[in-house]
């Protein structure tokens, strides 16, 4: 297969050869480059080749400027290419993929015209808010197919056939084998977000049933942060000569992240994470637990010492975890506690700090972790917990972004002070969390569960039963 690459100029030609799954160096001295030397500073929306239609779109959404990796990929894709796209998350690499599709929907308007693939619910939604905000002006109709939702309420909007269809891969595969005269032979776009993923493991018995039901004449685009090149896969993803844009070279996060780590004895965690939310109070916060568990039992512990914390896990069920994310992203709750089902691609722009608590087993999903905040230019602070266990793991990051990471200065003699409040936080999301699983254990049919963002910790019920009487006495 052919790939051509197309690099920024101002960046060097990165090496892969120390990635597992990098391309040969064989297939890498076969690569065309294509160095862009032109001066990009001045480029706007019009000289990228959209209609006017689409440039007021943008200008609605008051974006200035198109990004490096808008200004790399929408000619080529206006051209008819096939893109590969990899660029540092927060750098606007969904309206690279959108902004395309749109206009060639404008050119030769058709229902089930292009399919958005991403590997999470909450991704699906933001992409789909983002097509509905840029094509408001033209009409476009989207919808959202993905598990936790009712099959036969998303079978009635894809009767209505939408334009653009936004999925996660096995409830599409769902509808494609069960809904009735539903199917995708008319698609002209297959566009993968964070297609590194996707193309994982994850994923490879939906997407080989997918592309079995969808035409072979399409364009195809992938998009990431940091891709992983399994010239096998790409193959199966059937992309005819494509266009690699790439405009990171090295898996790198954005310049304006200000990065550290702390060295913690593991039984102090919990202890040092009150501390650095004291400390930062004020600040919006994203902390990354490695399980559904910790990120509840988390949330119930900061509760109890009076935070506005909210977890998002893969458990909850979908309108869960979208009300979660709703009273965050509204900044009702200042803390969102989550797994990494929310670590890819979701734009939350009021993000200040992002907090590893515990740290990620796979290092790219490190990148994709602090790049929840210092999004499209803003600055943001990211913390990681390394404990005594952590060292290799850690290590694994620094070499993979390539740098070496400030400490984080902490007076022990200050976090220690709060280590009796906390103990007692402890013991009473311990009781809270037994509750919890003895409650799901008892449930009756059609009883919801607790594990959500229902005020549970019984330090915020108090607070809020003294907050109503206080109110009723004043009546």
């Amino acid at each position: 297969m052919q790939f051509i690459f197309v690099k920024m100029a101002a960046v060097e030609v990165g090496d892969c050869k120390n990635d597992s799954d990098g391309l040969s160096e064989a297939e890498s001295n076969s690569e065309e480059l294509i160095s862009t030397t032109e001066n990009t500073a001045d480029v706007t929306w019009k000289d990228l080749g959209l209609v006017d239609a689409i440039c007021s779109a943008c200008e609605q959404l008051k974006w200035k400027a198109p990004t490096k990796i808008q200004r790399e990929s929408i000619p080529l894709a206006l051209q008819g290419k096939d893109i590969i796209g990899l660029a540092e998350t927060g750098s606007g690499k969904t309206a690279a993929f959108a902004l395309p599709v749109l206009q060639a929907l404008l050119e030769t308007p058709q229902r089930y015209f292009a399919l958005v693939l991403t590997p999470t619910r909450e991704l699906a939604f933001q992409i789909s808010e983002q097509f509905e905000a840029l094509g408001s002006s033209i009409g476009v109709k989207c919808a959202v197919i993905v598990g936790g939702m009712d099959m036969m309420s998303q079978a009635l909007v894809l009767a209505k056939k939408p334009h653009v269809l936004i999925a996660t891969p096995g409830r599409l595969v769902d509808h494609l084998e069960n809904t009735k005269g539903f199917n995708l032979r008319a698609l002209k776009f297959l566009i993968m977000d964070e297609a590194d993923r996707i193309l994982n493991m994850d994923f490879e018995v939906e997407l080989t049933k997918i592309l079995k039901v969808i035409p072979r004449e399409r364009r195809t685009m992938l998009f990431s942060a940091t891709m992983t090149k399994k010239v096998q896969k790409l193959q199966r993803a059937s992309l005819h000569d494509p266009v690699k844009v790439e405009v990171s070279t090295k898996y790198q996060t954005v310049d304006k992240l200000q990065q550290y780590y702390v060295f913690i004895p593991v039984k102090f965690k919990d202890v040092y994470l009150v501390h650095i939310l004291n400390e930062m109070a004020g600040n919006s916060f994203m902390i990354f637990c490695s399980t559904c568990n910790n990120t509840i039992r988390t949330a119930l512990m900061l509760r109890n010492l009076g935070f506005t914390a909210v977890p998002l896990h893969g458990q909850m069920s979908q309108n869960k975890r979208l009300a979660a994310l709703t009273k965050f992203k509204a900044k009702n709750r200042s803390i969102l506690i989550s797994t990494d089902v929310a670590s890819r691609g979701l734009d939350i722009p009021h993000v200040d700090v992002v907090v590893n608590f515990d740290i990620p087993t796979h290092s790219k999903d490190y990148i994709h972790r602090v790049g929840r905040t210092a999004r499209a230019g803003r600055s943001g602070v990211a913390i990681t917990f390394v404990t005594q266990y952590d060292v290799e793991l850690y290590q694994r990051i620094e070499h993979l972004i390539g740098k070496q990471l400030p400490l984080y200065k902490v007076e022990e003699d200050e976090v220690m002070v709060l280590q009796e409040r906390v103990a007692e936080a402890q013991r009473v999301a311990k009781m809270e969390m037994k509750d919890i699983v003895d409650k799901k254990g008892k449930r009756k049919k059609g009883e919801d569960g607790d594990d959500d963002d229902t005020e549970g910790a019984s330090g915020v019920r108090k607070r809020l039963k003294s907050n109503k009487n206080r109110k009723n006495k004043n009546k």
